[in-house]
């Protein structure tokens, strides 16, 4: 039994001599060529490794060096760099017959360009291609890009850089990329999974099958997660006003020439003007749009925008140009309740007088949504029904103009029956025009007016005053037939939206008045003496 104990452990120590000795036999470099033209066959692109050692224990061939090269339409320097890739191979036919059959391959720390050019043409759509003779590496008995397969590919802790040739904007880096892809072959579909890091925060993972590589395209099926990315990171510049926090969740198609993409997209603490801040409300987005990567550009098909139980409907196109991502959409918004858009009104730089806030009612916006995503015109009707504007007093307002002679009922809020107007948003500010306000007991109102980018009114608007209010105009209306023609009295809104100041509109009066008059100029002496005297009158 010791005799066979002994005979048991030299036999160990004899085959750990050896596999620690095959190395130094096996010269694993003469296999170079042979995995360079495999790789370089399967991916239509020059790959070149380093000096290889063989490691028995782990069945893997390690090359400290890898590089591929990009597609010269794009660029000279590599398309993917790596310091380390590490290839299983089968040890028996290594050992035996000096065979090498790859098992799989894992890459350290790759580097990865991708390029697009301004055809919307990317560098990785050519890979897999055929290549040209004076790309590829000689062959060395290798079988083509329909023999080359592996049971396993693992890309650990890489980075991807994204850019556009000729362009002067700042790369998009993803890092900690790791890629993992069972039964890779390049005339197959396999499966595989992804996550990464983008900006720094933000989480990516995708889930599902790919290939076969072709020249024009990989078809991909896969799910799709993304959480915590920062907008602000991703927006069109400091001028855009981007920012908030966006998760997906959705599901990813593509046959390498149009990217189907569909799901959920949940935004937190939004924000959409350079003068907003973080709305207090979430927005969940349902969507469905096709992506055509040859030109560049899209359809949103679907665009389900709920803010607690209001929805709009957001459709139309974008494309890229250049630099730019133009925009050309519609947002269909009928009867949103005002008490769950109330808390987003921040994030669009909407500010509402000082301690006031809006209540109650509907909402509804039919707006047409153009140009650069960093210098966008909304335009279009809007309208605002049965709403009360909490902490506020028109009257009261009304009531301060001495030219208007009589007392408004004092109130704390004012109650809208009705508010519409046309609207016109833009970077060079805010214009409204068919201002069309109507508060019962009050005032029926109308004008129109522009809000500078700085928060600046100055509109121009006409009151049919009601109540006791109104009795204090009869002077004024009286003035050269007015009451007749039922003009209204003009007056002005000035100041800032936080703290807007309602002043006479003098002129406005004088021109009613003399209007009025006809033919009859010598009466408009009259007329200017008359308003000149009321506007004496204190409230």
């Amino acid at each position: 039994m010791g005799k066979l104990l002994r005979n048991i452990v030299i036999a160990v120590v004899v085959i750990v001599v050896i596999l620690f000795a095959l190395p130094f036999f096996i010269n694993v470099n003469s296999f170079k060529p042979k995995i360079e033209s495999e790789l370089s066959t399967a991916l239509a692109r020059t790959a070149t490794v380093g000096n290889l050692s063989l490691s028995i224990l782990t069945g893997s061939v390690t090359a400290d060096d890898i590089s591929i090269a990009d597609d010269p339409a794009f660029s000279k320097s590599p398309f993917l760099t790596a310091k380390s890739i590490q290839i299983g191979v089968e040890l028996l036919p290594l050992i035996f017959s000096k065979e090498l059959h790859v098992t799989g391959i894992r890459l350290d720390q790759p580097s990865i360009n991708a390029l697009s050019n301004p055809k919307g043409t990317w560098n990785f759509q050519s890979i897999g291609g055929t290549a040209p003779k004076s790309e590829a590496a000689p062959s060395g008995g290798g079988g083509g890009a329909t023999s080359f397969s592996v049971a396993e590919l693992k890309v650990t802790d890489g980075k991807l850089v994204i850019s556009k040739t000729g362009s002067s904007a700042k790369p998009m880096t993803i890092d900690k990329v790791n890629i993992e892809v069972k039964d890779f072959s390049a005339t197959t579909q396999f499966p595989f999974t992804l996550s990464a890091i983008l900006l720094g925060s933000a989480k990516l993972n995708l889930d599902g099958k790919a290939g076969p590589l072709a020249p024009a395209g990989t078809p991909v099926e896969a799910t799709l997660k993304l959480s915590n990315l920062d907008l602000a990171a991703v927006g069109a510049g400091p001028s855009a006003g981007l920012g908030g926090l966006a998760s997906l969740d959705g599901n990813l198609t593509s046959d390498g020439k149009v990217a189907k993409v569909s799901g959920t997209l949940t935004l937190d603490k939004l924000k959409m003007s350079p003068k907003g801040s973080p709305a207090g409300k979430q927005v969940a987005v349902k969507f469905a749009t096709n992506y055509d990567l040859i030109k560049n550009g899209g359809t949103l098909s679907e665009g389900d925008i709920n803010i607690g139980k209001a929805l709009a409907k957001l459709t139309g196109t974008y494309q890229s140009q250049g630099e730019a991502t133009i925009l050309n959409m519609k947002l269909d918004a009928g009867g949103m309740p005002v008490d769950e858009l109330e808390p987003m009104l921040p994030a669009f730089g909407v500010v509402l007088p000082s301690g006031s806030s809006l209540k109650g009612g509907t909402l509804s916006a039919n707006l047409g949504i153009t140009g650069p995503i960093d210098k966008l015109v909304i335009t279009g009707p809007v309208k605002l029904e049965n709403s009360k504007l909490e902490g506020f007093d028109l009257g009261g307002k009304l009531g301060a103009l001495s030219s208007f002679g009589g007392k408004a009922a004092s109130s704390k809020d004012t109650l809208i029956q009705n508010a519409s107007l046309d609207a016109r948003v833009a970077p060079e500010g805010t214009k409204a025009d068919n201002i069309d306000l109507n508060v019962p007991s009050l005032a029926a109102v109308k004008g129109s007016g522009t809000i500078s980018p700085a928060g600046e009114l100055d509109f121009h608007m006409i009151a049919d005053l009601k109540g006791g209010l109104g009795g204090g105009l009869t002077e004024v209306a009286t003035l050269g037939g007015g009451a007749k023609s039922g003009g209204g009295i003009p007056f002005m809104i000035k100041g800032t939206t936080s703290n807007p100041t309602f002043l006479p509109d003098v002129k406005g009066m004088a021109t009613s008045a003399v209007k009025g008059l006809g033919t009859d100029v010598s009466s408009a002496g009259s007329a200017t003496s008359k308003l000149g005297g009321l506007l004496k009158k204190k409230p």
